[in-house]
């Protein structure tokens, strides 16, 4: 299996590079960036652009075999301006990625200042369309539509704007800079399409409802499909159902009653989403909670992790995730290194059995970059112990970590006033030590623990049952001042009388994230070490706390790098597998040439 998708990726790599694809494959920048020692923060298998700018996920799908990744991108600065486009890269697994040209670039009076944010929908007969946010010659946001030059393409490289663009404009009443993001299309029993698009009005956060018969002519609903009084302006929401009865994913159009809705809507810096049920004949969604933007809100990451997107894998019937994760140092740092953000690795999601929240975890297939393994069982950790995990490249790693706790009832008492836990993980950081916790991991750490990023959990006696917290303490992540240190935290809802604390962590370089709970709270988080880098860097599993615990199980993966189109030599597989070696070629950028 793994010999046919390593075919499968340099068979990719070979048509693209015979249609000329690679426009941002420019020798000199792409050589700067193999110097780790020039460039410590950037990643090893998370999806980064060449250089310069990038933020939110876009149009995201999977189309003849290949997964679709637009995001927006500045071609002409490693900081946010004017100028945005939708840059494009593809993929057979998820892992691998290799760039186009950009699919949607400001060139007409409706999307002249930047194309912002959209997203795809697969009609029928298997036509790709997208929407997207045009900031017009006024920066008023409005809504355009593009189709595929040519749908026989499964890479989708040539992209055309309606000519009736815009077709939807900020309704009566809404700021023209407050209207943005419209969703993936969903078909109702009645054959009409439908799209929400955020927005903010009088205090509250909404998805407007838009409806169309035809896809190219849009009506505004009386009303919201969903508002919130205690929120700020939506950006980048989502809409979609999960089912009841499995793990599997569902298509966007799904409505049965085996099926919840997910409202997520971008705002404070955070993903919050609710559940809830979508009644059609109302044109409303009700949810089972409400949507404040405060602690208690469900989030789909509890750290840094934004504009996320969502969308159904028909080949492999699953939703998946992607999510913008940006920098914690300054714009002059961003200058400097010469490019800013990153997105999430991919992400399955599905809803957990308790029907009270989602579940997240990173696609299988990075289990094709796991490389050199490290285990231990049964390991018992004293109060103040820590215990190397060695000989593994503990810059980029994949940590899985099983802990249980023996003497559970001696565990200390819940305070009622601890209602925010990322207060609380501020307070009780690694370094107070409590009686079952802090126990956890301290990645991208010095050998004497000056650096370390501390993932970890406490476990408190609630009145009628145990409370888990989970926290990513980023004060000593760096010897640096100016970055941004916040502490994150979270509450696992899980019994530890009957579930073992589990542990995911994915370590790259920059960038850190992290599944407790086998996927019911996500942490990430972005640390600049100064001296725990590459070989430098080092893995701890640690118990902070007076009583004992015990690592049933911990697995460590070296990771090997993902080939990210990058300029540099891509190969593939196996020996007998296809590969991509660089050739020079006139001019600035760099060709490439694949054989067998």
């Amino acid at each position: 299996m793994a010999t046919t998708l390593f075919l499968a990726i340099g068979c990719l790599c070979c048509a693209l590079l015979s249609n000329g694809i690679g426009a941002e494959l420019e020798a000199s920048q792409s050589r700067s960036f193999t110097n780790s020692r020039e460039q410590p923060y950037r990643t090893s298998y998370h999806f980064q652009s060449p250089r310069n700018w990038l933020n939110d996920p876009n149009g995201l799908m999977y189309y003849k075999g290949v997964y679709h990744l637009f995001y927006q991108y500045n071609p002409h600065s490693a900081l946010f301006g004017d100028g945005i486009v939708w840059a494009h890269s593809v993929s057979y697994d998820l892992v691998n990625w290799v760039h186009l040209n950009h699919a949607l670039e400001p060139s007409e009076p409706f999307d002249i200042i930047s194309c912002w944010s959209g997203s795809a929908t697969i009609l029928s007969g298997n036509r790709p369309v997208i929407l997207y946010t045009g900031i017009d010659a006024n920066y008023s946001q409005v809504q355009n539509l593009a189709i595929p030059k040519n749908e026989s393409d499964p890479f989708l490289q040539e992209w055309v704007k309606f000519s009736l663009n815009p077709i939807i404009v900020p309704p009566e009443g809404i700021e023209p800079d407050n209207f943005r993001d419209p969703t993936t299309a969903w078909q109702g029993p009645d054959g009409k399409w439908r799209i929400i698009v955020g927005s903010w009005k009088n205090d509250k956060g909404m998805a407007i409802l838009y409806q169309s018969d035809d896809f190219f002519h849009w009506s505004k609903s009386e009303q919201p499909l969903f508002t919130s009084s205690k929120t700020g302006m939506w950006e980048c929401p989502d809409f979609f159902p999960v089912s009841t009865e499995s793990t599997n994913g569902v298509d966007t159009s799904i409505l049965n009653a085996s099926t919840k809705h997910v409202m997520k809507a971008s705002f404070n810096s955070h993903d919050y989403y609710v559940l809830g049920t979508y009644k059609l004949e109302l044109e409303r969604f009700l949810p089972d909670d409400d949507l404040a933007g405060s602690s208690m809100d469900l989030r789909l990451d509890y750290g840094k992790y934004y504009a996320s997107k969502s969308f159904f894998d028909s080949a492999k019937n699953r939703r998946l995730l992607f999510g913008w994760v940006n920098e914690s140092d300054s714009t002059e740092d961003d200058i400097a290194k010469g490019w800013s953000g990153l997105q999430a690795f991919p992400r399955e999601i599905w809803l957990d059995r308790s029907g009270k929240q989602l579940i997240q975890r990173p696609v299988e297939e990075i289990e094709t970059l796991r490389d050199k393994n490290v285990g231990v069982k049964s390991l018992g950790l004293d109060g103040g112990s820590t215990y190397e995990v060695s000989d593994i490249t503990a810059s980029q790693v994949d940590v899985e970590v099983a802990f249980e706790l023996p003497r559970l009832e001696e565990a200390e008492p819940m305070d009622p006033n601890w209602i925010d836990p990322q207060i609380l993980c501020s307070e009780k950081n690694a370094s107070v030590s409590g009686k079952y916790g802090p126990f956890g991991l301290l990645a991208l750490a010095t050998e004497d623990l000056r650096e370390q990023t501390a993932i970890f959990f406490r476990v408190f006696r609630g009145q009628n049952r145990y409370v888990v917290l989970m926290c990513n303490d980023q004060s000593r992540s760096s010897l640096r001042n100016e970055v941004d240190k916040t502490t994150y935290g979270a509450f696992l809802d899980i019994d530890p009388q009957v579930e073992k604390i589990s542990l995911r962590t994915l370590i790259d370089h920059s960038i850190i994230e992290s599944f407790g709970g086998a996927g019911k709270v996500c942490i990430t988080s972005r640390v600049y070490p100064v001296l725990a880098i590459d070989e430098a860097a080092r893995l701890y599993t640690f118990n902070y706390g007076t009583l004992s615990v015990r690592v049933e199980q911990l697995d460590a993966w070296s990771m090997r790098k993902a080939r990210i189109g990058h300029g540099e030599s891509l190969s593939y597989g196996e020996p007998s597998a296809f590969r991509c070696e660089n050739i020079s070629s006139a001019g600035s950028e760099e060709g490439q040439s694949c054989a067998v």
